[in-house]
This record gives structure tokens, C-alpha cells and sequence, in this order.
């Protein structure tokens, strides 16, 4: 009854099921592999802000460059702001309100300067009265603390790009910053742990590729659609399997289903050959011209 696993049909249909079941297992444990990392690092990420805030900061220098280990850490630089170059970053929201965040250079010692985060003031990107809000910074040399961040691009969350006034930036990054300072910038930047008023403190931002972002519960509907494929494997394999038992089972009961009756031939039938010339009547059988009456 099973011997038709061995045509060449099913040979097929087998190498492909016993492919396809665990390449699909694989990749699904994959990305509910990628889905957990992500998991553990939001996870990290917040114990690490919140050691941070209470951790005394450390000198930039020894943080740099910046990595997902240090991102979010306390640093610590000193050097002179540079309120002539301060600069607004529009759209940025906080608390479910869209503003500014304030962002002025700090010239440290090395001649270099770090992109400070002062804070966050309410307003709309397209308002110039909001400008008045924002407080100058604090003039001679100070000391700035803050959670160390990397540098955004363009895909980052919350980045406005192109039509912004003079005045306001769209990334925060070294890239951006180099054709609007006169000086080298570092490839990083920090958000301020004090904001004096009316500014509020911006939180840290969690590094690119880590915590529970779109990205991340995309891996996790890539789990779901890697498992899903091996229910349907298996269960297209089963149902041909089961008719294919079923078709051989009623061939050996005599219950296959009737082709059909033969179609007849509807050509007429072949004439018969008539007689031959010449061949004499049967006996008994009447000529023509043996029915010609007698004058």
C-alpha cells in the first residue's frame, strides 16, 4: 500500500520536507535568537543609565570612542561654551510634546569641541519666537557632566533633514557639525544631567541596533513566520500522504472511480467488397437475363 513512496514523485516531495523542516527551524530560532539579544540589551541599557546617574563621571577621553559599552555612560569635560555657534535641533519630542533640543559646543582644552545637550525647550520647528526661550549658557570655564551618546544619521529616530533655518540642526553629528564650526568637533556628544531653567534634562538615547524598537519586534514576527512555515510543511505533506493511501486503498478494494466508457467508433461501417466481374450466380439464383419473359 506505501509503495509509492519509492516513485520518483515522492522522492521529492520527501528530500524537500526533510530539507525545508529544519532550515526553517533554524532560521526561526535565529531571529527569536536576535529578538532576545535585543531583549537583554534594553534590559542592560536601562540598568546602565540608572547606574549611571548615580556613578560619578568619568573623563571623556577615557570613554571615547563611543560603543554600546559606553554608551549612556557619565563623562565629564572642561572647556568654555561657545554661545555664538548654539544651535536649536527641531522635532524633537519629550514627554509627548514636540521642541528643541539646545545644543551648544564646548571648547575643552585640546582645542577640539563637544557637542553639549544643555536641554529641551517646547515650541514648534517653523516658530522664530521660541528662540527668545532658550537661556545662554554659562560664560568662562566650566565643567559639563552628561550620559555620552554616538552620533545620529540620518535614519536616526526623531532627525529632520533639509529646510531648516539658519540657526537650527538636523543631526547630531560630527558630519553635520564640521561645515557649521570652525573648529574639529569629537565624534560624539552628550546630554547634559543638569538643565537650569526653563530647559528640561533630555534623557539618554538607547545605541543604534539595541532595545525594543520596530526593528526588534520585526525578528520576533520573522519567528512567528519561520515556525508557521514548518506547520505548513508538514501539513501539506500529510494531506498528500493521506491521499495517496487513500487512492491505493480503494485500487485494492476494486473502488477506484470508472474512467468513463469506451467512446464507440462513429465510422460507418466498411462496405462489403461487391462480386467479383464475370463470377457466376449461385445455383438457384436467377440471372437478368434469365427473367426476360419469352414473346
Amino acid at each position: 500500500m506505501y509503495r509509492f513512496l519509492l516513485t520518483p514523485r515522492w522522492w521529492g516531495i520527501n528530500v524537500f520536507a526533510v530539507l525545508a523542516i529544519p532550515f526553517c527551524l533554524f532560521m526561526g530560532s535565529w531571529q527569536l535568537g536576535r529578538f532576545e539579544t535585543r531583549v537583554d540589551s534594553h534590559h542592560e541599557q536601562q540598568t546602565q543609565a540608572d547606574e549611571a546617574r548615580r556613578a560619578a563621571a568619568t573623563p571623556l577621553r577615557e570613554l571615547l570612542p563611543v560603543t554600546t559599552e559606553t554608551s549612556g555612560r557619565k563623562a565629564s569635560a572642561t572647556g568654555r561654551y561657545d554661545a555664538e555657534h548654539q544651535l536649536l535641533v527641531p522635532d524633537r519630542d519629550l514627554d509627548e510634546r514636540k521642541g528643541f533640543y539646545v545644543l551648544t559646543p564646548l571648547r575643552t582644552d585640546d582645542g577640539k569641541a563637544l557637542p553639549v545637550v544643555r536641554g529641551w525647550v517646547p515650541g514648534d520647528a517653523d516658530s522664530k519666537a521660541d528662540t527668545a526661550k532658550v537661556p545662554a549658557p554659562p560664560s568662562g570655564r566650566v565643567t559639563v557632566a552628561g550620559a555620552l551618546q554616538s552620533s545620529e544619521s540620518a535614519t536616526s529616530k526623531g532627525v529632520r533633514t533639509g529646510g531648516l533655518p539658519t540657526g537650527q540642526l538636523g543631526v547630531i553629528s560630527a558630519a553635520s557639525l564640521v561645515n557649521l564650526l570652525p573648529y574639529q568637533v569629537y565624534d560624539a556628544w552628550i546630554t547634559a544631567t543638569d538643565a537650569p531653567a526653563p530647559l528640561t534634562p533630555v534623557p539618554p538615547a538607547a545605541p543604534p541596533n539595541t532595545g525594543l524598537d520596530l526593528k526588534a519586534f520585526q525578528n520576533l514576527g520573522y519567528t512567528g513566520e519561520w515556525f508557521v512555515f514548518v506547520g505548513f510543511v508538514l501539513f501539506m505533506w500529510f494531506r498528500l500522504f493521506r491521499r495517496e493511501v487513500e487512492a491505493a486503498r480503494d485500487a485494492a478494494l476494486g473502488l477506484a472511480p470508472d474512467q468513463g466508457p469506451a467512446v464507440a467508433s462513429t465510422a460507418p461501417a466498411a462496405p462489403s467488397a461487391p462480386a467479383a466481374a464475370g463470377k457466376a450466380p449461385a445455383a438457384g439464383q436467377a440471372t437478368a437475363t434469365d427473367q426476360t419473359p419469352v414473346a
